[in-house]
């Protein structure tokens, strides 16, 4: 994988630009950006958003693993500005740590998934027990997913996960110089 450093210039005109919030209309963009970048040696994704699904930040960045794996003699960048939360922090995480920038001032967002769900306990006793299985065992699946998103977060940076889950139930924002020294991001601009 190519790490050679990177100056400003390198971001200039980026292939993909996106913004708003993370949901099914931003990856229709994603992909329709994607598809066309061409031969380009340098991919630079540039995101803003204040966050939205963390399924569709998920697929967004499988579509980049997947991409890296397939176009190795292509470099896939993230560039930050502004506001890159929630939903935006996982899908950065997809990207490996040597291809995270920032902008100067961007604050990042880490916090918990969220779940609002009511469970209805009605009818025969063992259908009730299914239900209530059914909803602790979709907790436990989101805990696991939320866990992997927020290990590669912090793969290859000063951060353990455990620091990660301490501080992610009161939404820790990071600021870019931050995020810089603590490893998260490779540099800002």
């Amino acid at each position: 994988m190519d790490t050679s450093p990177l100056t400003a210039s390198a971001f200039d005109a980026p292939a993909i630009l996106l913004s708003g919030p993370v949901d099914h209309d931003m990856y229709r963009d994603f992909r329709r950006q994607l598809d066309a970048i061409d031969g380009r040696a340098l991919v630079v994704v540039e995101l803003t958003t204040l966050g939205g699904d963390p399924e569709v930040a998920r697929m967004m960045g499988e579509d980049i693993r997947f991409k890296s794996g397939l176009m190795t003699d292509r470099r896939f960048v993230f560039l930050g500005k502004a506001a890159i939360y929630s939903a935006g922090t996982t899908f950065m995480s997809f990207f490996a740590r040597p291809n995270r920038f920032l902008t100067r001032g961007t604050r990042l967002m880490v916090h918990e998934r969220k779940l609002d769900k009511q469970v209805v306990l009605n009818g025969p006793l063992t259908t009730c027990i299914a239900s209530v299985k059914a909803a602790l065992h979709e907790i436990e699946c989101s805990i696991e997913i939320q866990n992997e998103g927020f290990a590669n977060l912090v793969a290859g940076s000063r951060v353990s996960l455990d620091e990660v889950l301490r501080r992610a139930p009161e939404n820790w924002y990071i600021e870019a110089a931050e995020a810089q020294e603590l490893g998260l991001i490779e540099g800002i601009l």
